[in-house]
């Protein structure tokens, strides 16, 4: 289980992903490895990044923990709410204009935004927002509040006294949550319903709100720009976000690749390499010729077992699924002489139609 800080792991100061992450990425899923995005990012923020990143299944982390989800591109929204870890906002925000009147308070509205008591400026908030009363800020139950004012932090403590969990992000912001929360928390709950053993994680990060994480982590990665205090707390540093540093610690992951190898190619090498058994190609139609779903499965303990995903076998053809098998030098069933196409079979799934193909001999 690999999971990934996406502001200054996966994206830059200016939103923008090192060039190799998305191809990187593919093959750390064909290699059977689950991709978890854990970020202080509401879910309105992770959304467009995960959808960039080519992760539109699988599990993530919002706001620090509080939210978990599991992303669904065929689900209305894109993602079902898995556990969502609320509090009381009142106490917290009665406390923080005590002590700082001119305090702004955003309160998260999952999937669409913050309501806010008052503007905050384009791109310090992830969503839409909705100014409302304070009164309303404090009447319902809450995923996460934010407090913005000049110097704030310095009453982080004061803040905490209200039993909320609260995560400094600068001198002027404080990120509120319920009692124990963190990216470690929630984490944790999605490797054990994944029953992968502690030993078998990896957290990469670069902030402060990661320091759970990485201490939670069988092998934690910091990367190069992050501060003193969370390269001392992580195993080991890679480079920069400015240097793509995310890049070989994926790579590490994985079996070395052939790059001559076109991406499908490459992927279907990599799964084949990493199963613990023979293969199977799995396939599955949309509405049309092109595949909705490939994936491989491996044999285990007699009985066959989903490994990994192919991303790159979504919106392709079972013809070029084949060749890239042959490319790969992954051998499969075919007919007689006179007629050389791969035998594909018949299978039940999920999905209007279902074939597998097997390779390695089988």
């Amino acid at each position: 289980m690999v999971a990934l800080d996406i502001d200054g792991t996966l994206v830059d100061g200016e939103q923008r992903v090192p060039a190799g992450t998305v191809e990187a990425l593919d093959l750390v899923r064909s290699a059977g490895h689950e991709v978890v995005l854990a970020s202080g990012r509401s879910l309105a923020g992770l959304l467009p990044i995960s959808t960039r990143l080519g992760l539109t299944h699988g599990w993530a982390v919002c706001s620090n923990g509080a939210l978990t989800v599991r992303l669904d591109h065929s689900a209305p929204s894109g993602y079902d709410v898995v556990e969502a870890r609320t509090f009381d906002p009142a106490p917290v925000i009665r406390r923080a204009l005590d002590v700082m009147p001119s305090v702004r308070v955003a309160a998260e509205e999952v999937g669409w935004g913050w309501r806010t008591s008052g503007t905050f400026e384009p791109g310090e908030l992830n969503g839409q927002q909705k100014t409302v009363l304070l009164a309303d800020l404090m009447a319902e139950p809450a995923t996460r509040v934010v407090l913005s004012a000049p110097g704030i932090r310095r009453y982080t403590d004061s803040l905490r006294a209200c039993g909320v969990t609260v995560a400094p992000q600068g001198p002027d912001w404080l990120d509120v949550t319920a009692p124990g929360v963190n990216k470690a928390v929630a984490l944790d709950a999605i490797r054990a319903h994944l029953s992968v053993p502690a030993g078998r994680t990896v957290a990469i990060g670069d902030g402060v709100n990661d320091l759970d994480m990485l201490a939670w982590a069988g092998r934690s990665v910091a990367m190069g720009q992050a501060p003193a205090i969370v390269r001392s707390a992580a195993t080991e540093t890679t480079g920069s976000i400015d240097q793509a540093g995310l890049l070989p610690v994926l790579a590490s992951l994985v079996p070395a690749v052939d790059h001559t190898l076109s991406r499908l190619a490459a992927q279907i090498a990599t799964a084949e390499r990493t199963a613990p058994g023979p293969v199977m190609l799995r396939v599955w139609h949309g509405r049309g010729p092109d595949l909705a779903r490939c994936e491989a499965w491996t044999l285990q303990d007699g009985r066959w077992a989903r490994h990994a995903p192919i991303p790159s076998g979504v919106g392709v053809t079972m013809r070029a699924i084949e060749t890239a098998a042959l490319d790969a030098g992954m051998p499969y069933p075919r007919g007689e002489e006179g007629r050389r196409r791969a035998q594909w079979r018949s299978v039940t799934g999920d999905g209007p139609a279902g074939f597998e193909l097997p390779l390695s001999g089988l």
